[in-house]
């Protein structure tokens, strides 16, 4: 890796801290200025009220870190039910990426599945996940595996990577059928096969595409776990600490926030697992024409 790809890294770290920075100093500048039962003009709120139960200092919500929450601190109760939640949304990210890839595809292999599928892959979206969320827990309930009963945490899994798998189906569909006519005929001409044909030229052409997807379902996955857990009330997450958080929130809301600030980062670590795989696939993350002749194709 070049000095240059570091400083660029760095750069961007550098943003997002300084992004950070940006939006804690407006938290701060906003509860300074407005009043504490914010501001109404004709019967109309314009501004949020700013008490600590809306509106806490942000050291408050770093301080309320090291509180203690039963046996442990807030903090290490955080840690312990985001890293659950962690788990779920990654092998949430894993099965739809799974299930997008084989339904692009079939898709790409066979137009009539692609004219009789896309229209459900789209409408599917627009289920809400609260209504779903109950449904597939009560059909999980019936559901043995090896003699072992369905687990409430499957259906969390199942749930998020209802969300994740959308992006990657559109986005690897459209991918695989990049590649330009004259490519798919020189390798007809080679009598390769359909499957060499996807392996070798098909694949290589939907990383590009594959990528931005991919981190499309990185967040839907982690919003589809916390959804999930709230709607299924699964404790051990974050997503219900969030809820015994709010239900505690009387006078205080700095240990709400907290637990949303936690969620809100494990956006973070996802990401930063698919960034991963873009430096693994990095050779690809161009198309074919401009990795060959520097941008023109």
């Amino acid at each position: 890796m070049t000095l240059r790809g570091f400083g660029g890294r760095g750069a961007r770290a550098g943003y997002a801290v300084a992004a950070f920075a940006l939006l804690a100093a407006l938290w701060e500048l906003v509860k300074y200025l407005v009043p504490e039962q914010g501001l109404s003009v004709g019967g109309q709120r314009l501004l949020p009220r700013t008490t600590n139960a809306a509106m806490p200092h942000v050291w408050s919500v770093v301080t309320v870190l090291g509180e203690r929450d039963g046996k442990s601190t807030v903090g290490a109760t955080l840690l312990r039910t985001a890293g659950f939640t962690l788990g779920l949304a990654l092998l949430a990210l894993v099965l739809g990426t799974v299930v997008g890839v084989l339904l692009a595809v079939l898709m790409q292999r066979f137009a009539f599945v692609e004219r009789g599928l896309l229209p459900y892959i789209v409408v599917s979206q627009t289920v809400p996940l609260i209504a779903l969320a109950p449904l597939v827990a009560g059909w999980g309930g019936k559901i043995v595996i090896a003699g072992q009963p369905w687990q409430p945490w499957m259906s969390i899994a199942v749930i998020a990577s209802y969300l994740a798998f959308f992006p990657v189906a559109v986005g690897m569909l459209r991918g695989l059928q990049a590649p330009a006519k004259a490519s798919v005929e020189l390798l007809h001409s080679y009598s390769a096969s359909w499957w060499q044909t996807l392996v070798r030229l098909r694949f290589p052409a939907a990383v590009p595409h594959l990528l931005p997807a991919l981190r499309l379902a990185a967040a839907a996955s982690v919003i589809g776990a916390v959804v999930a857990e709230i709607s299924t009330g699964t404790a051990g997450g974050i997503g219900r600490q969030i809820i015994v958080f709010a239900q505690q929130a009387t006078g205080d809301a700095a240990r709400l926030y907290a637990a949303v600030l936690a969620a809100a980062l494990l956006g973070v670590v996802v990401t930063t697992v698919v960034a991963l795989i873009e430096f693994a696939l990095r050779r690809y993350s161009r198309p074919a024409g401009a990795r060959d002749s520097g941008g023109t194709r």
